[in-house]
C-alpha cells in the first residue's frame, strides 16, 4: 500500500491527466459543420478518444479516419459506421503508417471548397501517419527515425528531419486539400509550436532542407544516396508555405501546461506550494534530474510543503545495448541518486500517455527509501543509470508505474513533493 505522499502524487498525476483528456478539452472548440461534406481524420495517441467525441457532438454519420496505435492484437470498435479505423506504429513507422499517410491525403485530396476538413492531432502523429517524400523507402525513413530517436536528438530536430522526408508533413496534406481545414491539436511538443505537433501535415512550416541537413551533421547520423538526394536537391519543393489564405484554423485544445496546472490546482487545495518550473524543458533526462535535486534540495531546508512541478520532453543518448526504461524512468533514477535518500522528498515522473520508453511502464514514483532498497538488494544504481536500465532497477526495487495508455498525450509530467505535511504521512 502507498504512504501518504505516494497516494498524493498518484492523485497529482490523475488530476493532470483527467485535465489533458479530449473529454475535458475538447468542449467548445468544435467548428460548425459545412454546408458540404465534414470529414474527419483523427491522428495520435488519442485518435480514438478525440474521434470519438467528434461524434458525440456531430452524431454517428461523420466520416472519415482515425490513425491511432495499434499493437496487431486488439481490435477497437470504431467510434461510427462511417470512420474507418487505421492501426499504425509509433515510435518508428511501419507498412501500416505508410498505408495510413496515403489514405489520408487521398482522403484529403478528394475535398471541395464547400467541405470542412476536421484535423484531430495528438502525440504520436509523425510516426503514425507517414508517407515517405518520393525516391525514399519506408525502410530508408525507418533508419533514420531510429538513428534520431537513439541520438539524444530533440523533438523539434526529429520531426524537422521527418518533415523534410515526407510527401505529408510540414504543411503537405494541405497543399493537396482544397477545402478548409480545422485543426485541434492535443499537444505533445515543448512549445506547442502547430508547425512541429505531428510535424504539421496542415500548417505552414518555416524550416528548410538545409535546417534538415544540419540536424543529421549535428548528431552524426549517415544517411542514404535517396534521402541525401532529396535534402539535397534544389529542385524539391519547400514546405507548406503558400497555403495561409486565411480560411483555416489551428488551435491547441490541451497541453503540458494543461496538466502542470491541473496538478498545482491540486496542490493548493492540500495546503501544498506549487512552484511550477515551466512545460518546455528539453534537457538530457539525468542533467535535468540532477538540476531538480539541488532545487528541491534547497527547498527542503525551508520545512514548509511545496512542489516542483515540470513538463517537456527530455533526451535520453542511448549506447550500444540499451536495457529497460525511458526518459522519465531515466530521470527518477537520476534523482534518487543526487537526493542519496533525503528523508523528505518524494517524486514522481511519467509520460502522460502511460508509455514511457521501452518496457511498457508509464514511468517511476520514488521515495526516501527507495535507494536504500536498491542497495540492500545489491543493485547499483548507478550502474544501472549508465546502462539506461532505469525500468529493471524499479521493477526490482519497487515504483516503477504501470498506468497503461490514458487517452491523452501532453508529454512529461514531473513532480517533486517536499516536506509534505502530517495529514500526508
Amino acid at each position: 500500500m502507498q504512504a501518504g505522499p505516494e497516494r498524493a502524487l498518484m492523485q497529482m498525476w490523475r488530476a493532470a491527466i483527467a485535465a489533458a483528456l479530449p473529454r475535458a478539452c475538447l468542449a467548445g472548440h468544435w467548428p460548425t459543420a459545412p454546408e458540404g461534406r465534414l470529414v474527419l481524420i483523427a491522428c495520435g495517441k488519442a485518435a480514438l478518444p478525440m474521434a470519438a467525441e467528434a461524434v458525440r457532438h456531430y452524431g454517428d454519420n461523420l466520416a472519415g479516419i482515425v490513425i491511432f496505435p495499434g499493437d496487431g492484437q486488439s481490435e477497437p470498435r470504431a467510434p461510427a459506421p462511417g470512420l474507418r479505423l487505421c492501426p499504425a506504429s509509433h515510435p518508428v513507422p511501419d507498412e501500416r503508417s505508410e498505408s495510413a499517410g496515403r489514405a489520408a491525403l487521398e482522403l484529403a485530396s478528394g475535398l471541395g471548397e464547400d467541405d470542412l476538413l476536421l484535423l484531430l492531432l495528438s502525440g504520436g502523429g509523425s510516426s503514425l501517419m507517414c508517407l515517405p517524400a518520393a525516391g525514399v523507402s519506408l525502410g530508408e525513413k525507418q533508419s533514420v527515425t531510429r538513428a534520431l530517436l537513439a541520438c539524444g536528438a530533440s523533438i523539434g530536430e526529429i520531426n524537422c528531419v521527418r518533415k523534410h522526408l515526407s510527401r505529408i508533413k510540414g504543411g503537405r496534406l494541405a497543399q493537396a486539400c482544397s477545402a478548409p481545414i480545422v485543426t485541434l491539436a492535443i499537444s505533445d511538443v515543448p512549445g506547442d509550436d502547430p508547425a512541429t505537433i505531428a510535424s504539421g501535415p496542415a500548417v505552414p512550416d518555416p524550416s528548410t532542407r538545409a535546417d534538415a541537413r544540419t540536424v543529421l551533421q549535428r548528431h552524426g547520423i549517415e544517411v542514404s544516396a535517396a534521402v541525401r538526394g532529396v535534402l539535397d536537391n534544389p529542385d524539391a519543393e519547400e514546405p507548406g508555405l503558400a497555403r495561409d489564405d486565411g480560411r483555416d484554423r489551428f488551435e491547441v485544445v490541451a497541453s503540458g501546461m494543461t496538466a502542470l496546472l491541473a496538478a498545482g490546482h491540486w496542490c493548493r487545495e492540500h495546503g501544498i506550494k506549487p512552484l511550477v518550473l515551466g512545460d518546455r524543458l528539453e534537457d538530457d533526462a539525468a542533467a535535468l534530474a540532477r538540476n531538480h535535486a539541488r532545487q528541491a534540495l534547497e527547498r527542503a531546508k525551508s520545512g514548509g510543503a511545496s512542489c516542483l512541478l515540470s513538463g517537456g520532453e527530455t533526451t535520453v543518448t542511448l549506447g550500444p545495448n540499451p536495457g529497460r526504461g525511458g526518459r522519465n524512468s531515466e530521470y527518477v533514477l537520476a534523482l534518487i541518486l543526487a537526493l542519496d535518500g533525503h528523508g523528505s522528498i518524494w517524486a514522481l515522473a511519467a509520460d502522460t500517455d502511460g508509455i514511457d520508453g521501452r518496457g511498457g511502464h508509464s514511468g517511476a514514483l520514488i521515495g526516501p527509501t527507495t535507494l536504500r532498497r536498491a542497495r540492500q538488494l545489491g543493485l547499483d544504481a548507478g550502474d544501472f543509470l549508465r546502462r539506461h536500465d532505469s525500468a529493471s532497477l524499479f521493477d526490482r526495487a519497487g515504483g516503477l508505474l504501470r498506468e497503461g495508455p490514458t487517452g491523452t498525450n501532453v508529454n512529461d509530467f514531473r513532480a517533486i513533493l517536499i516536506n509534505p505535511g502530517k495529514e500526508l504521512m
